[in-house]
């Protein structure tokens, strides 16, 4: 049973990378920028990865397109996701956009044998500049029908979705990268501006990955670490039935919950499937060791990740250009600009 995804440094495994697959506790693995250099090198990484791991592994990147967007020479520029809506000529263009645009950079994607692309954002566009043009729209009613085509999409093209950042990260300026966001919103707003979003596509989402922000009138925890959140709110109200990631330990947002074991603790007593340990080495080590033993109990359900989000078999970059669907979603690319 696995429970942890880890990041790689640069664009080769080094030797203690190869040491922290072999972990039992490891299940995934996220590529960044870092990672990349070309579509050939990061097969190859792909390959390296996959078969240092001691378990299978989901294999993760954010992709969403606009400013981020791990992968750039030899991909598709996928232009931000507010632009869809914001310039398309009628919800059907905006809906038919979303649903290649979506199948475009999964292909892509799972063209390098990566299993899933972190998306789609689910968050208003709001006062959060960490959100911005990422979200779809301004509100629930905006977002649902072109978020709802963009899942279709990446379905189409074989791909599981992750929608994100439960249950809102839209209506708050701190980032929880660099801070510690607190939403001090009743219950009554967030329900009626944030959550709607989540709760229209809660059976059509695979996985779910929940925002590091307090929302104090409901529980002192950010969500991430909320059993109030988790499973009162997305397991028993909405009936969310797929897999919990959490966000990055390492972000500040995460920090209030202690150190980077406890911090993971707490994200699987709170009900997450799989902890993401990134961005820090010496904290991804002390998470995995500090949940071996919860793994080797079986007390832990991370392959419930693997069984759930794992890909078929992609086309390759080289065939896939020459897909008639690929040249009509780089016209929609051309029209974005």
């Amino acid at each position: 049973m696995t429970a942890v995804m880890v990041d790689l440094q640069g664009p080769e495994l080094n030797a203690e990378e190869r040491e922290l697959l072999s972990h039992p506790a490891v299940g995934g693995v996220i590529y960044f920028t870092r990672n990349y250099e070309n579509p050939e090198q990061m097969t190859e990484l792909v390959r390296q990865t996959r078969a240092a791991a001691r378990n299978p592994l989901i294999l993760a990147v954010d992709h969403e397109g606009g400013r981020v967007q791990r992968f750039r020479d030899g991909f598709s520029a996928i232009p931000a996701m507010y632009k869809i809506g914001d310039q398309a000529a009628d919800q059907a263009q905006a809906q038919q956009w979303a649903q290649e645009l979506a199948w475009l950079m999964a292909t892509e994607v799972q063209a390098l044998d990566i299993d899933i692309s972190f998306a789609p954002v689910l968050d208003i566009k709001g006062v959060s500049a960490v959100i911005g043009d990422r979200a779809f729209g301004d509100d629930a009613a905006a977002i649902v029908p072109i978020a709802r085509a963009f899942i279709r999409g990446m379905h189409q093209a074989g791909m599981k979705t992750t929608g994100k950042h439960f249950p809102g990260h839209g209506s708050v300026v701190a980032d929880s990268h660099f801070d510690i966001p607190v939403d001090e919103r009743s219950w009554d707003e967030i329900n009626a501006v944030d959550i709607p979003a989540f709760a229209e596509l809660a059976t059509c989402l695979d996985a779910i990955m929940p925002a590091h922000v307090i929302y104090p009138e409901l529980c002192k925890h950010p969500a991430g670490f909320s059993r109030f959140w988790l499973q009162d709110v997305l397991r028993k109200q909405l009936g969310f039935q797929g897999v919990i990631f959490s966000d990055d330990l390492a972000m500040a947002g995460a920090k209030v919950a202690g150190s980077m074991s406890d911090r993971a603790h707490a994200a699987l007593e709170a009900g997450c499937d799989m902890v993401l340990a990134c961005n820090d080495r010496q904290g991804a080590i002390e998470v995995i060791e500090a949940v071996q033993p919860l793994v080797e109990q079986g007390k832990l359900c991370g392959d419930k990740a693997y069984r759930a989000l794992a890909k078929p078999a992609a086309l390759p970059l080289a065939t896939l250009r020459n897909h008639p669907r690929w040249h009509g979603a780089q016209k929609i690319i051309e029209s974005l600009k």
